[in-house]
């Protein structure tokens, strides 16, 4: 599903940076502060005038005779932002900031320029604003969109409060705010913004559907039927419309009308992973698992090589007590997607790489030639190569069970690592050992849903099978919140995607 809306830039709100803001932000900021410095009124005069050449031609000799005077150096950036020279025109805010900290007109330049390139450098800089003109409604709201941008929502919100009614008008700005507010989890204050921002454009489709995902979360599933109303009643409402009123009819107990509306959903939009997922939830919840079986199946058709839609049915097999068939849709699920059996702290370290393993790796390697028994960054070096590899001739193979065996001498309760060495020692062969490594990963971390399936493959090559019933239940327990968990994750990015608006 595309996302619903996505503020993205901080140029949704600016003073406007055009040399005439800077010279009146100046001005402006300079008479509050200290009298304008008669010696330099021919400056001054061509500065308000726009003649920016001008002006520079008179700055220059002028800060020869007086290097240290910061209303000069601020001047010249004014001067270089109006020949649209940011670069220059910040260093010569910075050196007055240099020569005089407190100097608000150069304070004020060099933030406007560090804010208008979306930079945390702006940040410090605005504070200082605030120290010396508290309560300031321009400084706060510049403030809050940094924060929201640095992901520092608690910090955010509360400055999106201090400027008041600044962005009363601003579409994108309250966005951002409200955005921060669902990420706290405050989705009752959200809905009041984004009430805010359908009534200055009620005709905006995307506004709705953004309403009513929050209304959703807030739990006023009512309420979201009634702001998706007008699109629920237009000619041909999309899948994005029927997939979130599906969401509030099963939120209000009309299972039956939410299951028609993802069905409309799911025909619309077949190629929708999530529709399928979100069926099948349904499907869990109500105890209809053959026709959620039904239609994963028809998901699969169309896409063979969904991992989460074999994860998905394999569930729903566990609860038909189906465990052959639960088994092979897990172990297809894994063959599709080895990443998850990846430890969470390696998969954030591959996404931090841009899924690169072999940079996630030299990272890690990295800190090991610098702390050669750390067993956190052991485990790690293990995880990684044994996504890389399953060869147990490859030298990467072998390096990745030494490093694993290393990391449990050394720290006998680091769960992940018991859990990869049981991986590892599955692919070799070495059954027993993956049973018991994996036993011993789930004593210390009993929610391993890579360790219960490599609990279920050990145990199927030993032949001692008695046990693998109920560990498919547990897998699919955990599976079946880890859905849940992607349920919830997917109505944040609904809210948090990437659709410019």
């Amino acid at each position: 599903m595309r996302s619903v809306y996505a503020p993205r830039r901080l140029r949704w709100f600016t003073l406007g940076l055009s040399a005439f803001g800077l010279f009146f932000l100046f001005a402006v900021s300079m008479s509050a502060q200290d009298p304008r410095d008669d010696r330099f009124d021919s400056i001054y005069s061509a500065l308000q005038g726009g003649n920016f050449n001008e002006a520079l031609n008179l700055i220059r000799p002028a800060l020869t005779r007086f290097p240290n005077e910061a209303q000069l150096w601020a001047m010249q950036g004014v001067a270089y932002a109006g020949k649209k020279n940011q670069g220059a025109a910040l260093t010569s805010f910075r050196h007055a900031i240099k020569l005089s900290p407190d100097y608000l007109p150069a304070l004020q330049g060099a933030a406007q320029i560090e804010y208008d390139e979306g930079k945390p450098e702006a940040i410090p800089l605005i504070k200082h604003v605030l120290q010396l003109k508290p309560g300031d409604r321009t400084s706060y709201g510049m403030l809050a969109l940094l924060e929201y941008q640095q992901k520092d929502c608690k910090a955010a919100v509360a400055d999106f409060e201090k400027a008041g009614t600044l962005f009363d008008a601003q579409p994108a700005a309250l966005h951002a705010n409200a955005i921060c507010l669902v990420r706290l989890k405050q989705f009752d204050r959200a809905e009041v913004i984004l009430k805010r921002t359908l009534a200055l454009n009620p005709e905006d489709a995307r506004e709705r559907r953004l309403l009513a995902a929050v209304q959703v979360m807030a739990d006023h599933p009512a309420d979201a039927l009634t702001t998706l109303g007008p699109l629920l009643e237009a000619k041909d409402p999309d899948a994005e419309t029927l997939e979130l009123a599906s969401r509030a009819h099963e939120g209000m107990k009309d299972t039956s009308e939410a299951v028609s509306l993802l069905r409309q959903a799911i025909l619309l939009d077949p190629q929708n992973l999530n529709l399928y997922l979100d069926f099948a939830n349904l499907s869990y919840a109500h105890d209809s698992f053959q026709v959620g079986i039904d239609v994963i199946t028809d998901g699969l058709a169309l896409q063979p090589n969904a991992a989460p839609l074999y994860f998905s049915r394999g569930v729903l097999y566990v609860q038909l007590a189906q465990y052959d068939k639960a088994e092979a849709d897990f172990e297809k699920a894994y063959e599709l997607d080895p990443n998850q059996s990846l430890s969470s702290a390696a998969q954030g370290l591959a996404a931090a790489q841009e899924n690169n393993f072999d940079r996630a790796l030299a990272k890690v390697q990295a800190g090991l030639a610098r702390k050669p028994d750390d067993a956190f960054m052991l485990y790690l070096q293990a995880d990684v190569l044994a996504a890389r590899t399953s060869n147990p001739a490859d030298a990467d193979f072998q390096l990745a069970v030494r490093s694993a065996r290393r990391a449990v001498s050394l720290q006998p309760t680091l769960a992940p690592a018991w859990s990869v060495l049981a991986k590892l020692d599955l692919e070799a062969g070495r059954y027993k050992e993956a049973a018991e490594e994996s036993r011993q990963a789930l004593h210390d971390n009993p929610t391993d849903q890579a360790a219960v399936y490599h609990l279920i493959q050990a145990l199927r090559k030993t032949g001692d099978t008695g046990e693998i019933p109920e560990l498919l239940k547990r897998l699919a327990l955990l599976r079946q919140q880890s859905a849940k968990d992607e349920s919830d994750r997917y109505r944040y990015q609904l809210v948090e995607g990437d659709t410019a608006h």
